[in-house]
């Protein structure tokens, strides 16, 4: 019986080697402290040796169970919807402030399917913008303004 390999899962499990092995390596120039009191490179070394350790299964997977998919079209109106989300939120949160720069960036990622309604999209990016604000601002207590510069008020 022939074996197929299957070459995404070969190459995507060793990104997350080499991702994770990279964070093993790179925590190791911090103090690890004991389990009892983990210093700062503790964390970093365990993260990085679980994603290496999955992606290490996932290559093994790849190359004794591999299988082949066949991709459909790429959706290019959601990868240019969610890019323009980030690109768009990055450079404008300063200015705006997170309130409007949230729900403009909610609002552009939904325009990445064609199946959601402008109501649903709208309360979808209301819901976003005030959990974001709930989690960064109020729980994290991350210093971005609500309300930016450039609106003036």
């Amino acid at each position: 019986m022939e074996r197929r390999r299957s070459f995404p899962d070969v190459l995507a499990g060793g990104v997350f080697v080499l991702i994770g092995g990279a964070f093993a390596v790179g925590s190791l120039g911090y103090e690890l402290g004991s389990p009892l009191r983990m210093g700062p490179g503790a964390f970093p070394l365990l993260v990085g040796a679980i994603v290496a350790a999955l992606g290490l299964a996932i290559v093994i997977k790849g190359l004794i169970a591999g299988e082949v998919i066949s991709f459909g079209p790429i959706p290019w109106r959601a990868v240019a919807a969610i890019v323009l989300a980030v690109l768009f939120f990055g450079f404008t949160v300063r200015g705006l402030g997170f309130v409007p720069t949230s729900a403009v960036t909610a609002l552009l990622t939904t325009l990445a399917s064609s199946r959601v309604r402008p109501l649903m999209a709208v309360a979808v990016a209301a819901g976003l913008t005030v959990a974001g604000t709930l989690i960064f601002v109020v729980g994290l207590q991350l210093r971005i303004p609500l309300w930016g510069p450039w609106l003036g008020f």
